[in-house]
């Protein structure tokens, strides 16, 4: 439970002495150092903490993101999408404030984001609705019936998702009726997100 509070930030106020970018593993380097002792044939002598948070690397933005992401669903570090927005950017993909900002109804676009919900209702003849989060904001998806068979595994299990497809748009809710989908690898946390799936 101690390692699980200090890869979340939670002991972080209590390394403050320590460079922002450290202190979360200087944190854990203590709790284990704390659980471990002076007890057991691998642990014969007590470690010095200080010396041992000097060793103690920094971690990046991304690391960050995605500590926190696999420990409790959020972060304040930064959306997963952000590592992956340069990436994105030169791939056409635009963001959900840009969609609604300057999207035409009706124009063929790319987006990408973190699904954090599916939804098949029993009164929508099949059709799959989708929720994606980026760091702008949030994008519906349109998935029909036949799309949706065709692709119903990446779907379903992928967290983070580039979608193609036709954009509708109405006053400020943004809508896209997808024509395709791959996969995103971005390796930031989203892949620990739960979505809220069929309900």
């Amino acid at each position: 439970a101690l390692r699980v509070l200090a890869e979340a930030g939670a002991f972080d106020t209590m390394v403050a002495h320590e460079p922002e970018a450290k202190r979360r593993r200087a944190a854990l380097w203590q709790v284990l150092a704390a659980e471990r002792g002076t007890a057991g044939p691998l642990a014969p002598r007590a470690v010095s903490v200080a010396a041992g948070t000097e060793r103690v690397p920094s971690m990046t933005r991304l690391a960050l993101t995605e500590a926190d992401y696999r420990m409790t669903g959020v972060s304040l570090a930064g959306h997963p999408m952000v590592h992956a927005r340069e990436r994105l950017t030169r791939l056409g993909a635009r963001t959900a404030r840009q969609l609604l900002r300057e999207g035409r109804d009706g124009g063929w676009i790319t987006t990408a984001g973190l699904v954090i919900c599916r939804q098949r209702p029993g009164t929508a003849k099949g059709f799959v609705f989708l929720t994606l989060e980026d760091e702008t904001g949030m994008i519906n998806i349109v998935v029909t019936p036949k799309r949706f068979e065709a692709q119903a595994l990446m779907i379903t299990t992928t967290q983070l998702l580039l979608v193609r497809g036709v954009l509708q748009v109405e006053q400020t809710v943004v809508n896209v009726k997808a024509r395709g989908f791959e996969a995103l690898d971005v390796q930031a946390g989203g892949e620990h997100y739960k979505s809220h799936d069929f309900h």
